[in-house]
């Protein structure tokens, strides 16, 4: 079939509140080398989206300014020297940008296969969680069997996503949330301890579950808030890896000896400006050893709610309640 002219997008005239967003039509993207075009079945909903729309994140110079980082669908055409993939093939890709909308066009060495067995839905909740912690999870801080790990907003995505992840790789987990429903999802997923954070201290609970030693790892998404504490809450030779700052990102006073006493590495990334190599590794990494857990059941993305396309407002208004556990996904006609 030939490819339509123009497609629908979300379009981002200003920044500011979700109803910002409104539905337009546009031009295809144009395939750059190396790249495929999709026709999006389905697309991941994310915080880096949220603060895009805000106006405190923007795209690369060089990426789409069409929001959304993940997708699932087909592909309908091949840049020049896309390799691993076929018109007509089923796929979910971390986008650069530009997932929004009805066709995507992404690097080929961004994207998988659909899991065994998945569909449109399931697939595109995968991309950006997953690329987000195996990079930092388990590439960065360097997570192995026998550690333990606490993981910050275990209820979010990324949250869900790491519990599964770090069990299934034979570490035991911790993890904070912000109601006792939120830390049962938690524990039902693998974590062996859901902390309340809202009614209780992580720290003090991290020192009595570990008889004072703390955990080899720390995922963060809170940032300054918590910074202090997750010092104090890791062991010997620990890690403590930050990938958001939703409670600031500047520390006043950081205590310093921790780090030395205890030999600890803090480090953080971001997903977006990697290069292209970076995230093809990644990608290599997740097919190898993570999309057999998939395909197993081992590992399953966490879905709380399914929103036609025309509803991004509200998929975006949901995303800032934080009253989600797991994924949000869109879904194109």
């Amino acid at each position: 079939m030939p490819l339509p002219a123009e497609m629908r997008f979300v379009d981002l005239p200003s920044f500011g509140a979700p109803e910002v967003m409104t539905i337009a039509n546009g031009p295809l993207p144009a395939l750059r080398p190396g790249e495929i075009l999709v026709r999006v079945e389905a697309a991941g909903i994310n915080r880096p989206d949220v603060a895009q729309r805000q106006g405190t994140y923007p795209p690369p110079k060089d990426a789409s300014p069409i929001l959304g980082l993940e997708i699932a669908g087909e592909v309908v055409a091949l840049g020049e020297g896309a390799a691993d993939f076929a018109i007509g093939d089923k796929v979910c890709a971390l986008a650069n940008g530009g997932a929004y909308a009805e066709y995507c066009a992404v690097p080929a060495s961004q994207a998988l296969p659909w899991p065994k067995g998945y569909d449109a839905v399931k697939a595109a909740a995968l991309p950006e969680t997953f690329f987000t912690v195996w990079a930092n999870l388990f590439q960065m801080a360097g997570l192995t069997e026998g550690e333990s790990v606490l993981i910050h907003g275990g209820s979010s995505g990324i949250g869900t996503t790491a519990i599964q992840l770090a069990r299934a790789f034979g570490a035991t987990v911790y993890v904070t949330a912000g109601s006792k429903e939120k830390c049962e999802a938690c524990e039902k997923l693998g974590a062996k301890r859901g902390i309340d954070y809202r009614a209780e201290d992580f720290a003090e609970v991290i020192k009595a579950e570990t008889g004072g030693k703390g955990v080899d790892v720390i995922l963060d998404m809170i940032g300054a808030a918590y910074l202090e504490k997750n010092l104090s809450s890791l062991a010997k030779d620990g890690c403590l890896s930050i990938i958001a700052f939703l409670g600031g990102a500047v520390a006043e006073k950081v205590p310093l000896a921790p780090i030395m006493v205890k030999r600890l590495t803090v480090t953080g990334s971001t997903m977006r400006p990697r290069t292209a190599d970076e995230k093809r590794a990644i990608r290599d990494d997740l097919k190898d050893l993570v999309w057999p857990l998939l395909e197993a059941g081992q590992v399953a993305p966490v879905i709380h709610t399914i929103l036609p396309f025309g509803e991004i407002v509200d998929a975006h208004r949901l995303m800032e309640t934080s009253s989600h556990i797991g994924k949000i996904v869109v879904t194109l006609d």
